[in-house]
């Protein structure tokens, strides 16, 4: 339980948890959302999302709330793309207390996001199209120009330091369109070089619960 109230998990194979202790759900609502998801260039006629760890699904179903939220309707097409090594079995999912916070509306999607089958596309609702891919960011191939918001929520460097090297941005950057946005709940020093080493323009933003700065991208 972390101090809003919302679960977390932790992972015995990297030593790590997969959100913040002092809030996984606003974690995700500040980081992925308000400073990425919402704030997306209005030019972009379709929203192409790539997430590194599709986890809890928390960043997945918080997108697809955020995108329901003004009129019930997904008004901009979106397609959201998440990566996962190590998917969580549907019965560690259903211990999970996220719903109790949702609508029925929402709490029902969260179900079929975790429910999809991977490595397929599947229309959650009409113009939410997900694809679970069930491998590693090293193996992960896109068309170029193709993704316009990156939630690179990856397990700390300190953790899983070969997803935080220059080239997996230096892979993701061709992939990426022009005003295309990179969200990361990490501050690190040496990430920021690294994206600042592989094209990427980096501004500092106020992190979430306390963390002093959190990382957004440009292309």
């Amino acid at each position: 339980m972390t101090k809003d109230g919302s679960h977390t998990l932790m992972s015995s194979l990297f030593d790590d948890s997969y959100h913040a202790h002092n809030g996984a759900m606003s974690e995700s609502e500040h980081v992925y959302i308000q400073a990425g998801f919402e704030q997306l260039s209005a030019d972009f006629e379709e929203v192409n999302i790539l997430e590194l760890g599709f986890g809890t699904g928390m960043n997945a179903i918080l997108t697809l709330r955020s995108a329901l939220a003004q009129t019930g309707i997904i008004e901009r097409p979106i397609r959201f793309t998440s990566i996962e090594a190590y998917p969580i079995p549907m019965e560690l999912v259903e211990q999970l207390n996220y719903k109790a916070g949702f609508t029925p509306e929402i709490a029902a999607l969260f179900d079929k996001l975790h429910q999809s089958p991977w490595d397929c596309d599947v229309e959650i609702v009409s113009g939410f199209m997900l694809h679970k891919v069930h491998g590693k960011l090293q193996s992960f191939t896109s068309a170029e120009n193709s993704i316009n918001l990156v939630y690179y929520d990856a397990f700390a460097p300190s953790k899983q330091p070969e997803l935080w090297q220059q080239d997996n941005f230096d892979r993701l950057f061709p992939m990426m369109q022009e005003q295309a946005m990179l969200v990361s709940y990490c501050a690190n020093g040496q990430f920021k070089r690294n994206l600042k080493a592989s094209g990427f323009t980096v501004k500092a933003y106020p992190g979430a619960l306390g963390r002093r700065e959190m990382t957004r991208a440009w292309k």
